[in-house]
Protein backbone atom coordinates (compact mmCIF):
# COMPACT_ATOMS: atom_id res chain seq x y z
CA UNK A 1 0.00 0.00 0.00
CA UNK A 2 3.08 2.13 -0.49
CA UNK A 3 6.01 2.28 -2.27
CA UNK A 4 9.70 2.29 -2.02
CA UNK A 5 12.08 5.24 -1.31
CA UNK A 6 13.57 7.40 -4.52
CA UNK A 7 16.86 5.59 -2.84
CA UNK A 8 15.95 2.42 -4.67
CA UNK A 9 17.05 2.43 -8.02
CA UNK A 10 18.74 -0.45 -8.22
CA UNK A 11 16.08 -2.64 -8.99
CA UNK A 12 18.21 -5.38 -10.86
CA UNK A 13 16.95 -7.73 -13.84
CA UNK A 14 18.79 -11.32 -13.62
CA UNK A 15 18.08 -14.45 -15.08
CA UNK A 16 15.19 -16.30 -13.97
CA UNK A 17 15.03 -19.74 -12.48
CA UNK A 18 15.67 -22.58 -14.73
CA UNK A 19 12.69 -24.55 -15.19
CA UNK A 20 14.36 -27.68 -14.41
CA UNK A 21 15.27 -27.16 -11.38
CA UNK A 22 13.82 -29.48 -8.63
CA UNK A 23 11.41 -27.56 -6.49
CA UNK A 24 10.92 -30.07 -3.49
CA UNK A 25 14.92 -29.85 -3.44
CA UNK A 26 14.54 -26.07 -3.63
CA UNK A 27 11.95 -25.66 -0.77
CA UNK A 28 13.76 -27.82 1.46
CA UNK A 29 17.02 -25.24 0.57
CA UNK A 30 14.25 -22.11 1.47
CA UNK A 31 13.57 -24.00 4.65
CA UNK A 32 17.14 -24.86 5.64
CA UNK A 33 18.00 -20.97 5.31
CA UNK A 34 14.47 -19.81 6.63
CA UNK A 35 15.37 -21.79 9.87
CA UNK A 36 18.88 -20.28 9.97
CA UNK A 37 17.37 -16.72 9.84
CA UNK A 38 15.08 -17.27 12.58
CA UNK A 39 17.83 -19.14 15.04
CA UNK A 40 19.66 -15.87 14.25
CA UNK A 41 17.35 -13.61 15.12
CA UNK A 42 16.36 -15.27 18.55
CA UNK A 43 19.92 -14.84 19.63
CA UNK A 44 20.10 -11.23 18.47
CA UNK A 45 16.92 -10.86 21.02
CA UNK A 46 14.87 -9.17 18.19
CA UNK A 47 12.58 -11.85 17.54
CA UNK A 48 9.58 -10.70 20.02
CA UNK A 49 6.53 -12.86 20.32
CA UNK A 50 4.99 -11.11 23.18
CA UNK A 51 2.46 -7.65 22.92
CA UNK A 52 3.95 -4.63 24.40
CA UNK A 53 1.71 -2.87 27.05
CA UNK A 54 2.74 -0.17 29.52
CA UNK A 55 6.50 -1.21 28.73
CA UNK A 56 6.23 -4.72 29.87
CA UNK A 57 6.24 -7.81 26.98
CA UNK A 58 2.76 -9.59 27.81
CA UNK A 59 0.87 -13.13 26.41
CA UNK A 60 -2.78 -12.83 25.32
CA UNK A 61 -5.05 -13.10 28.78
CA UNK A 62 -6.76 -15.80 26.97
CA UNK A 63 -3.65 -17.85 26.56
CA UNK A 64 -4.66 -17.74 22.60
CA UNK A 65 -2.05 -17.46 20.14
CA UNK A 66 -1.36 -16.79 16.33
CA UNK A 67 0.40 -18.89 14.17
CA UNK A 68 3.14 -16.61 11.80
CA UNK A 69 3.89 -17.80 8.48
CA UNK A 70 7.24 -18.04 6.44
CA UNK A 71 5.18 -17.64 2.81
CA UNK A 72 8.36 -18.64 1.16
CA UNK A 73 8.24 -21.92 2.69
CA UNK A 74 4.36 -21.88 4.50
CA UNK A 75 6.68 -23.21 7.74
CA UNK A 76 5.83 -21.77 11.09
CA UNK A 77 8.03 -18.77 12.25
CA UNK A 78 6.79 -17.95 15.70
CA UNK A 79 3.35 -17.90 17.63
CA UNK A 80 1.86 -14.75 18.57
CA UNK A 81 -0.50 -13.43 21.16
CA UNK A 82 -3.93 -13.62 20.10
CA UNK A 83 -5.23 -10.05 21.77
CA UNK A 84 -8.43 -8.43 21.84
CA UNK A 85 -10.73 -6.19 23.57
CA UNK A 86 -9.24 -6.23 27.05
CA UNK A 87 -6.06 -6.17 26.25
CA UNK A 88 -6.72 -3.22 23.54
CA UNK A 89 -7.81 -0.92 26.45
CA UNK A 90 -5.19 -1.79 28.52
CA UNK A 91 -2.60 -0.55 26.13
CA UNK A 92 -5.01 2.55 25.89
CA UNK A 93 -4.80 3.20 29.21
CA UNK A 94 -1.38 2.72 29.30
CA UNK A 95 -0.85 5.06 26.45
CA UNK A 96 -3.40 7.58 28.02
CA UNK A 97 -1.19 8.03 31.07
CA UNK A 98 2.08 7.84 29.78
CA UNK A 99 0.82 11.04 27.43
CA UNK A 100 1.00 13.63 30.30
CA UNK A 101 4.09 12.92 30.92
CA UNK A 102 5.36 12.77 27.29
CA UNK A 103 3.76 15.62 25.68
CA UNK A 104 5.15 17.90 28.43
CA UNK A 105 8.61 16.90 27.25
CA UNK A 106 10.02 19.87 25.17
CA UNK A 107 10.55 19.31 21.17
CA UNK A 108 14.31 18.65 21.52
CA UNK A 109 14.19 16.15 24.72
CA UNK A 110 11.37 13.72 22.11
CA UNK A 111 13.77 14.64 19.51
CA UNK A 112 16.87 12.71 21.37
CA UNK A 113 14.90 9.78 21.98
CA UNK A 114 13.73 9.64 18.41
CA UNK A 115 17.30 10.00 16.93
CA UNK A 116 18.68 6.97 19.12
CA UNK A 117 15.34 5.12 17.86
CA UNK A 118 16.67 5.67 14.51
CA UNK A 119 20.36 4.83 14.87
CA UNK A 120 19.22 1.65 16.58
CA UNK A 121 16.98 0.88 13.44
CA UNK A 122 20.08 1.24 11.60
CA UNK A 123 22.57 -0.70 13.38
CA UNK A 124 20.43 -3.74 13.28
CA UNK A 125 19.71 -3.52 9.36
CA UNK A 126 20.52 -6.90 8.55
CA UNK A 127 18.56 -8.37 11.49
CA UNK A 128 15.25 -6.49 10.69
CA UNK A 129 15.93 -6.87 6.72
CA UNK A 130 16.19 -10.95 7.53
CA UNK A 131 12.62 -10.51 9.48
CA UNK A 132 10.72 -8.78 6.87
CA UNK A 133 11.85 -11.32 4.60
CA UNK A 134 11.16 -14.18 6.62
CA UNK A 135 7.51 -12.92 7.33
CA UNK A 136 6.72 -11.06 4.27
CA UNK A 137 8.79 -12.78 1.92
CA UNK A 138 10.42 -9.93 -0.06
CA UNK A 139 13.64 -10.35 -1.76
CA UNK A 140 16.29 -9.52 0.89
CA UNK A 141 17.93 -6.74 -1.09
CA UNK A 142 14.72 -5.24 -1.20
CA UNK A 143 13.73 -5.68 2.49
CA UNK A 144 17.12 -3.64 3.23
CA UNK A 145 15.78 -1.01 1.16
CA UNK A 146 12.83 -0.84 3.70
CA UNK A 147 14.22 -0.50 6.36
CA UNK A 148 16.65 1.97 5.41
CA UNK A 149 13.02 3.84 3.93
CA UNK A 150 11.48 3.10 7.55
CA UNK A 151 14.53 4.28 9.26
CA UNK A 152 14.23 7.52 7.51
CA UNK A 153 10.73 8.63 8.68
CA UNK A 154 11.98 8.50 12.38
CA UNK A 155 15.07 10.69 11.47
CA UNK A 156 12.97 12.83 9.69
CA UNK A 157 10.54 13.44 12.74
CA UNK A 158 13.57 13.75 14.85
CA UNK A 159 14.66 16.66 13.09
CA UNK A 160 11.18 18.01 12.27
CA UNK A 161 10.22 17.38 15.68
CA UNK A 162 12.40 21.12 16.70
CA UNK A 163 10.23 22.81 13.78
CA UNK A 164 6.81 22.27 14.88
CA UNK A 165 5.96 26.10 15.11
CA UNK A 166 2.98 28.30 16.08
CA UNK A 167 2.00 31.91 14.91
CA UNK A 168 1.08 35.65 16.08
CA UNK A 169 -1.67 37.04 14.26
CA UNK A 170 -1.82 40.96 14.21
CA UNK A 171 -4.85 42.03 15.98
CA UNK A 172 -6.99 44.71 14.79
CA UNK A 173 -7.35 46.37 18.30
CA UNK A 174 -4.08 47.68 20.13
CA UNK A 175 -4.95 45.75 23.68
CA UNK A 176 -4.74 42.39 22.12
CA UNK A 177 -2.19 39.55 21.33
CA UNK A 178 -3.52 36.74 19.44
CA UNK A 179 -1.38 33.58 19.40
CA UNK A 180 -2.12 30.30 17.95
CA UNK A 181 -0.39 27.01 19.75
CA UNK A 182 0.07 23.44 18.12
CA UNK A 183 -0.42 20.54 20.85
CA UNK A 184 -0.58 17.32 20.54
CA UNK A 185 -3.43 15.61 19.48
CA UNK A 186 -3.52 12.72 21.88
CA UNK A 187 -3.51 8.71 22.07
CA UNK A 188 -2.53 7.57 18.20
CA UNK A 189 -4.68 4.40 17.28
CA UNK A 190 -2.33 2.76 14.35
CA UNK A 191 -3.56 0.08 12.05
CA UNK A 192 -1.12 -0.91 9.69
CA UNK A 193 -0.61 -3.49 6.79
CA UNK A 194 1.96 -6.81 6.40
CA UNK A 195 3.32 -5.60 2.58
CA UNK A 196 5.16 -2.99 4.82
CA UNK A 197 5.66 -4.11 8.13
CA UNK A 198 7.86 -1.88 9.31
CA UNK A 199 7.86 1.41 7.23
CA UNK A 200 3.73 1.80 7.79
CA UNK A 201 4.59 1.98 11.25
CA UNK A 202 7.27 4.39 11.31
CA UNK A 203 5.39 6.76 8.59
CA UNK A 204 3.12 6.84 11.41
CA UNK A 205 4.35 6.08 15.01
CA UNK A 206 7.72 8.74 13.95
CA UNK A 207 5.59 11.92 13.90
CA UNK A 208 2.58 11.11 16.48
CA UNK A 209 5.61 10.82 18.97
CA UNK A 210 7.64 13.78 17.65
CA UNK A 211 4.37 15.89 17.55
CA UNK A 212 3.97 14.32 21.47
CA UNK A 213 1.20 11.78 21.23
CA UNK A 214 1.36 8.52 22.42
CA UNK A 215 0.55 5.39 20.47
CA UNK A 216 -1.15 1.73 20.37
CA UNK A 217 -0.28 -0.13 17.06
CA UNK A 218 -1.83 -2.36 15.58
CA UNK A 219 0.18 -4.37 13.03
CA UNK A 220 -1.04 -7.09 10.59
CA UNK A 221 -1.40 -10.33 12.13
CA UNK A 222 -0.03 -11.96 9.12
CA UNK A 223 3.43 -9.87 9.49
CA UNK A 224 3.66 -9.10 13.46
CA UNK A 225 7.20 -9.55 14.22
CA UNK A 226 9.08 -6.62 12.42
CA UNK A 227 6.37 -4.46 14.19
CA UNK A 228 7.85 -6.52 17.78
CA UNK A 229 11.23 -6.15 16.84
CA UNK A 230 10.85 -2.37 16.33
CA UNK A 231 9.25 -2.09 19.79
CA UNK A 232 12.07 -3.82 21.62
CA UNK A 233 14.41 -1.49 19.85
CA UNK A 234 12.70 1.65 20.94
CA UNK A 235 12.75 0.27 24.38
CA UNK A 236 16.44 0.03 23.72
CA UNK A 237 16.29 3.56 22.92
CA UNK A 238 14.92 4.82 25.98
CA UNK A 239 11.16 5.85 25.39
CA UNK A 240 9.26 5.88 28.08
CA UNK A 241 6.75 3.18 29.24
CA UNK A 242 3.16 3.36 27.34
CA UNK A 243 4.28 5.55 25.23
CA UNK A 244 4.53 3.19 22.22
CA UNK A 245 2.25 -0.42 22.57
CA UNK A 246 1.86 -3.22 20.51
CA UNK A 247 -1.09 -5.50 20.35
CA UNK A 248 -2.04 -7.76 17.79
CA UNK A 249 -4.72 -10.49 17.18
CA UNK A 250 -8.49 -10.46 16.84
CA UNK A 251 -8.36 -7.63 14.56
CA UNK A 252 -12.48 -6.75 14.67
CA UNK A 253 -12.23 -6.33 18.76
CA UNK A 254 -9.01 -4.24 18.63
CA UNK A 255 -10.65 -2.15 15.64
CA UNK A 256 -13.28 -2.00 17.99
CA UNK A 257 -11.80 -0.82 21.11
CA UNK A 258 -9.63 1.65 19.49
CA UNK A 259 -12.91 3.04 17.83
CA UNK A 260 -15.38 3.31 20.65
CA UNK A 261 -12.54 4.87 23.53
CA UNK A 262 -12.52 8.03 24.16
CA UNK A 263 -8.92 7.89 25.28
CA UNK A 264 -8.14 7.32 21.72
CA UNK A 265 -8.43 10.98 19.93
CA UNK A 266 -7.45 10.02 16.47
CA UNK A 267 -6.61 7.00 14.24
CA UNK A 268 -4.37 6.13 11.10
CA UNK A 269 -4.76 3.21 8.80
CA UNK A 270 -3.21 2.03 5.84
CA UNK A 271 -5.03 -0.90 4.01
CA UNK A 272 -7.92 -1.61 1.91
CA UNK A 273 -10.61 1.05 1.01
CA UNK A 274 -13.39 -1.25 2.32
CA UNK A 275 -11.78 -1.27 5.85
CA UNK A 276 -11.40 2.36 5.64
CA UNK A 277 -14.69 3.11 5.05
CA UNK A 278 -15.67 1.05 8.03
CA UNK A 279 -13.16 2.79 10.29
CA UNK A 280 -14.23 6.26 9.51
CA UNK A 281 -17.95 5.54 10.39
CA UNK A 282 -16.58 4.13 13.65
CA UNK A 283 -14.40 7.18 14.05
CA UNK A 284 -17.79 9.47 13.81
CA UNK A 285 -18.86 8.32 16.82
CA UNK A 286 -16.84 9.74 19.24
CA UNK A 287 -16.06 12.12 16.46
CA UNK A 288 -12.13 11.09 16.08
CA UNK A 289 -9.74 12.21 13.71
CA UNK A 290 -8.89 10.16 10.76
CA UNK A 291 -6.09 9.43 8.53
CA UNK A 292 -6.64 6.72 5.95
CA UNK A 293 -3.97 6.09 3.18
CA UNK A 294 -6.57 3.06 1.53
CA UNK A 295 -6.31 1.03 -1.90
CA UNK A 296 -5.10 2.53 -5.28
CA UNK A 297 -5.82 1.76 -9.13
CA UNK A 298 -2.50 3.76 -10.41
CA UNK A 299 -2.24 4.32 -13.79
CA UNK A 300 0.80 4.24 -15.56
CA UNK A 301 0.79 5.97 -18.94
CA UNK A 302 3.52 5.46 -22.23
CA UNK A 303 3.39 8.17 -24.29
CA UNK A 304 4.88 7.83 -28.18
CA UNK A 305 7.31 10.62 -27.49
CA UNK A 306 8.93 8.03 -24.19
CA UNK A 307 11.92 7.57 -23.81
CA UNK A 308 11.48 3.42 -24.60
CA UNK A 309 14.16 2.74 -22.33
CA UNK A 310 13.19 4.71 -19.28
CA UNK A 311 9.72 3.71 -19.34
CA UNK A 312 10.43 0.07 -19.58
CA UNK A 313 12.84 0.16 -16.61
CA UNK A 314 10.81 2.82 -15.28
CA UNK A 315 6.93 0.80 -15.30
CA UNK A 316 9.16 -2.05 -13.81
CA UNK A 317 9.93 -0.27 -10.68
CA UNK A 318 6.49 0.69 -10.29
CA UNK A 319 4.69 -2.23 -11.26
CA UNK A 320 6.49 -5.31 -10.18
CA UNK A 321 8.45 -4.52 -6.68
CA UNK A 322 7.48 -6.48 -3.49
CA UNK A 323 5.37 -8.72 -5.85
CA UNK A 324 3.40 -5.93 -7.15
CA UNK A 325 1.73 -5.71 -3.80
CA UNK A 326 1.29 -2.24 -3.18
CA UNK A 327 -1.12 0.16 -3.41
CA UNK A 328 0.58 2.67 -5.62
CA UNK A 329 1.98 -0.67 -8.35
CA UNK A 330 1.05 0.58 -12.00
CA UNK A 331 -2.28 -1.24 -12.12
CA UNK A 332 -3.12 -0.17 -15.61
CA UNK A 333 -0.30 0.45 -18.08
CA UNK A 334 -1.85 2.76 -20.81
CA UNK A 335 0.67 2.59 -24.01
CA UNK A 336 0.07 5.32 -26.68
CA UNK A 337 -0.99 3.42 -30.06
CA UNK A 338 2.36 4.43 -31.77
CA UNK A 339 4.68 2.77 -29.42
CA UNK A 340 2.42 0.14 -28.32
CA UNK A 341 4.07 -2.75 -30.16
CA UNK A 342 7.89 -1.73 -29.46
CA UNK A 343 7.05 -0.92 -25.64
CA UNK A 344 5.46 -4.75 -25.40
CA UNK A 345 8.42 -6.56 -26.95
CA UNK A 346 10.92 -4.52 -24.66
CA UNK A 347 8.71 -4.71 -21.98
CA UNK A 348 8.56 -8.68 -22.62
CA UNK A 349 12.16 -9.43 -22.64
CA UNK A 350 12.88 -7.18 -19.21
CA UNK A 351 10.40 -9.03 -17.14
CA UNK A 352 10.82 -12.46 -18.33
CA UNK A 353 14.25 -12.54 -17.02
CA UNK A 354 13.24 -11.98 -13.85
CA UNK A 355 14.25 -14.42 -10.95
CA UNK A 356 11.39 -15.08 -8.89
CA UNK A 357 12.54 -17.24 -5.39
CA UNK A 358 12.79 -17.09 -1.73
CA UNK A 359 13.46 -13.81 -0.80
CA UNK A 360 17.22 -15.02 0.44
CA UNK A 361 17.97 -16.49 -2.41
CA UNK A 362 20.67 -14.90 -4.62
CA UNK A 363 20.09 -12.44 -7.48
CA UNK A 364 15.88 -12.92 -6.45
CA UNK A 365 13.74 -9.98 -7.36
CA UNK A 366 10.14 -11.38 -6.97
CA UNK A 367 9.27 -13.65 -4.04
CA UNK A 368 5.92 -14.84 -3.50
CA UNK A 369 2.51 -13.24 -2.72
CA UNK A 370 1.60 -13.15 1.25
CA UNK A 371 -0.88 -15.91 1.20
CA UNK A 372 -2.88 -18.33 -1.09
CA UNK A 373 -5.80 -15.94 -0.79
CA UNK A 374 -3.50 -13.50 -2.80
CA UNK A 375 -2.73 -15.77 -5.42
CA UNK A 376 -6.64 -16.96 -5.79
CA UNK A 377 -7.53 -13.13 -6.25
CA UNK A 378 -5.12 -12.71 -9.21
CA UNK A 379 -5.75 -16.25 -11.09
CA UNK A 380 -9.23 -14.45 -10.90
CA UNK A 381 -8.77 -11.34 -12.25
CA UNK A 382 -6.30 -13.19 -15.04
CA UNK A 383 -9.19 -15.49 -16.10
CA UNK A 384 -12.01 -12.81 -16.18
CA UNK A 385 -9.90 -10.74 -18.34
CA UNK A 386 -9.06 -13.36 -20.46
CA UNK A 387 -12.20 -14.56 -21.19
CA UNK A 388 -13.43 -10.79 -22.41
CA UNK A 389 -10.63 -11.21 -25.22
CA UNK A 390 -7.18 -9.87 -23.52
CA UNK A 391 -4.12 -11.83 -24.13
CA UNK A 392 -1.58 -13.26 -22.27
CA UNK A 393 2.11 -11.97 -23.38
CA UNK A 394 4.08 -13.87 -20.80
CA UNK A 395 3.04 -15.76 -17.20
CA UNK A 396 -0.30 -15.91 -16.58
CA UNK A 397 0.28 -18.68 -14.00
CA UNK A 398 1.63 -20.27 -11.10
CA UNK A 399 5.09 -20.65 -10.58
CA UNK A 400 6.89 -24.04 -10.91
CA UNK A 401 8.31 -22.83 -7.05
CA UNK A 402 4.93 -23.53 -5.78
CA UNK A 403 3.40 -22.31 -2.86
CA UNK A 404 2.38 -19.08 -3.16
CA UNK A 405 4.67 -18.16 -5.88
CA UNK A 406 3.04 -16.48 -9.25
CA UNK A 407 4.82 -15.92 -12.66
CA UNK A 408 5.82 -12.33 -13.39
CA UNK A 409 2.64 -11.67 -15.95
CA UNK A 410 2.11 -9.39 -19.09
CA UNK A 411 -1.64 -9.43 -20.27
CA UNK A 412 -2.02 -7.12 -23.27
CA UNK A 413 -5.13 -5.69 -25.43
CA UNK A 414 -6.90 -5.44 -21.62
CA UNK A 415 -10.05 -2.17 -21.35
CA UNK A 416 -10.85 -0.13 -18.81
CA UNK A 417 -13.95 -2.15 -18.38
CA UNK A 418 -12.64 -5.70 -17.34
CA UNK A 419 -11.85 -6.31 -13.27
CA UNK A 420 -8.20 -6.13 -14.18
CA UNK A 421 -8.91 -2.78 -14.92
CA UNK A 422 -11.03 -1.64 -11.95
CA UNK A 423 -10.00 -3.76 -9.35
CA UNK A 424 -6.52 -3.51 -7.67
CA UNK A 425 -5.02 -6.38 -8.69
CA UNK A 426 -1.79 -6.73 -5.67
CA UNK A 427 0.30 -9.16 -7.42
CA UNK A 428 2.54 -9.72 -10.25
CA UNK A 429 0.25 -8.72 -13.04
CA UNK A 430 0.70 -5.95 -15.68
CA UNK A 431 -2.34 -5.10 -17.43
CA UNK A 432 -1.93 -3.28 -21.02
CA UNK A 433 -3.93 -1.05 -22.21
CA UNK A 434 -3.45 0.89 -25.93
CA UNK A 435 -4.85 4.54 -26.23
CA UNK A 436 -4.56 7.35 -28.94
CA UNK A 437 -4.84 10.60 -28.20
CA UNK A 438 -3.40 12.74 -24.77
CA UNK A 439 -7.28 13.74 -23.92
CA UNK A 440 -8.20 9.84 -23.99
CA UNK A 441 -5.23 8.72 -21.70
CA UNK A 442 -6.63 11.18 -19.18
CA UNK A 443 -9.92 10.19 -19.51
CA UNK A 444 -9.17 6.43 -19.10
CA UNK A 445 -6.71 7.52 -16.20
CA UNK A 446 -9.19 9.19 -14.49
CA UNK A 447 -12.20 6.76 -14.80
CA UNK A 448 -11.64 5.62 -11.12
CA UNK A 449 -12.69 5.79 -7.55
CA UNK A 450 -9.40 5.85 -6.88
CA UNK A 451 -6.96 8.23 -7.00
CA UNK A 452 -3.19 7.30 -4.72
CA UNK A 453 -0.57 7.42 -7.42
CA UNK A 454 -0.14 7.81 -11.16
CA UNK A 455 3.11 7.54 -13.44
CA UNK A 456 3.46 9.04 -16.67
CA UNK A 457 6.64 8.60 -19.36
CA UNK A 458 7.26 11.12 -21.64
CA UNK A 459 9.92 13.73 -22.95
CA UNK A 460 7.63 16.45 -23.80
CA UNK A 461 8.30 18.92 -20.81
CA UNK A 462 4.65 20.93 -21.82
CA UNK A 463 2.80 17.77 -21.59
CA UNK A 464 4.03 16.47 -18.33
CA UNK A 465 2.81 19.42 -16.28
CA UNK A 466 -0.72 19.06 -18.19
CA UNK A 467 -1.05 15.68 -17.84
CA UNK A 468 0.16 15.66 -14.33
CA UNK A 469 -1.97 18.78 -13.15
CA UNK A 470 -4.69 16.95 -15.25
CA UNK A 471 -4.71 13.99 -13.01
CA UNK A 472 -6.80 13.58 -10.31
CA UNK A 473 -4.20 11.47 -7.62
CA UNK A 474 -2.58 12.71 -4.92
CA UNK A 475 1.16 11.34 -6.03
CA UNK A 476 2.10 11.67 -9.82
CA UNK A 477 5.41 10.11 -10.89
CA UNK A 478 6.82 12.07 -14.22
CA UNK A 479 9.39 9.54 -16.18
CA UNK A 480 10.38 8.18 -12.65
CA UNK A 481 8.44 4.77 -11.37
CA UNK A 482 9.59 4.85 -7.63
CA UNK A 483 8.91 8.11 -5.98
CA UNK A 484 8.36 7.79 -1.95
CA UNK A 485 10.37 9.50 -0.16
CA UNK A 486 9.94 10.84 3.75
CA UNK A 487 10.42 14.72 2.47
CA UNK A 488 7.81 14.65 0.68
CA UNK A 489 3.99 13.65 1.36
CA UNK A 490 2.12 10.50 0.64
CA UNK A 491 -1.71 10.38 0.48
CA UNK A 492 -4.56 9.94 -2.26
CA UNK A 493 -7.59 11.51 -3.18
CA UNK A 494 -11.32 10.35 -3.73
CA UNK A 495 -11.59 6.96 -2.25
CA UNK A 496 -7.61 6.30 -1.58
CA UNK A 497 -7.66 8.29 1.80
CA UNK A 498 -7.43 11.14 3.38
CA UNK A 499 -4.76 13.09 4.90
CA UNK A 500 -0.95 12.97 4.34
CA UNK A 501 1.79 10.81 5.51
CA UNK A 502 5.64 11.61 5.42
CA UNK A 503 6.90 15.37 5.03
CA UNK A 504 6.36 19.03 7.52
CA UNK A 505 2.80 18.02 5.70
CA UNK A 506 2.36 14.42 7.48
CA UNK A 507 2.57 16.50 11.68
CA UNK A 508 -0.04 18.33 11.04
CA UNK A 509 -2.17 15.17 11.37
CA UNK A 510 -1.29 14.58 14.47
CA UNK A 511 -1.54 18.11 15.65
CA UNK A 512 -4.46 20.38 17.09
CA UNK A 513 -4.54 23.97 16.35
CA UNK A 514 -5.01 26.42 19.71
CA UNK A 515 -6.04 29.94 19.46
CA UNK A 516 -5.13 32.07 22.58
CA UNK A 517 -6.69 35.58 22.67
CA UNK A 518 -5.11 37.92 25.13
CA UNK A 519 -6.38 41.18 26.08
CA UNK A 520 -6.11 44.00 28.46
CA UNK A 521 -2.04 43.99 28.33
CA UNK A 522 -1.95 47.97 27.65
Amino acid sequence: MVSLPIALRSFRLVSRLPTMQNPALLSRQMTTDANSVASQLKSSGLLRTQGLIGGKWIDSYSGETLKVYNPSTGEVIADVPCMGQRETNDAISSAYDAYTSWSKLTASERSKYLRKWYDLLIAHKEELGKLITLEQGKPLKEALGEINYGASFIEFSAEEAKRVCGDIIPSALADRRLLVLKQPVGVVGAITPWNFPLAMITRKVGPALACGCTVVIKPSELTPLTALAAAELSIQAGIPPGVLNVVMGNAPAIGDALLTSTQVRKITFTGSTAVGKKLMAGAAETVKKVSLELGGNAPCIVFDDADLDVAVKGVIAAKFRNAGQTCVCANRILVQEGIYEKFANAFSKAVQNMKVGDGFSDDVVQGPLINEAAVTKVESLVQDAVSKGAKVILGGKRHNLGMTFYEPTIIGDTNNEMRISREEIFGPVASLLRFKTEEEAIHVANDTNSGLAAYMFTSSIPRSWRVAEALEYGLVGVNEGIISTEVAPFGGVKQSGLGREGSKYGFDEYLEIKYICMGNIN
